[in-house]
């Protein structure tokens, strides 16, 4: 799941869901939002992969 992803990165670069929140204009529910499931729009992928300094790959690559 694309949360799950995002939520290593926020883990690993010690960043909250309200940093993140700030850091890229949306909001914390539709940060929430995506938490539980509902996908990202592209517009808004980008600003989480600027955010948190990682490429649109990244949450395209699957594990293992």
């Amino acid at each position: 799941m694309l949360w799950l992803k995002i939520k290593k990165e926020l883990v690993e670069q010690n960043v909250s869901m309200y940093r993140l929140a700030k850091n890229t204009g949306i909001s914390a529910s539709t940060l929430q939002n995506y938490k539980n499931g509902t996908e990202p729009s592209f517009k808004n992928m980008c600003k989480i992969a600027d955010a948190l300094g990682v490429s649109l790959d990244y949450f395209r690559e699957t594990e293992g």
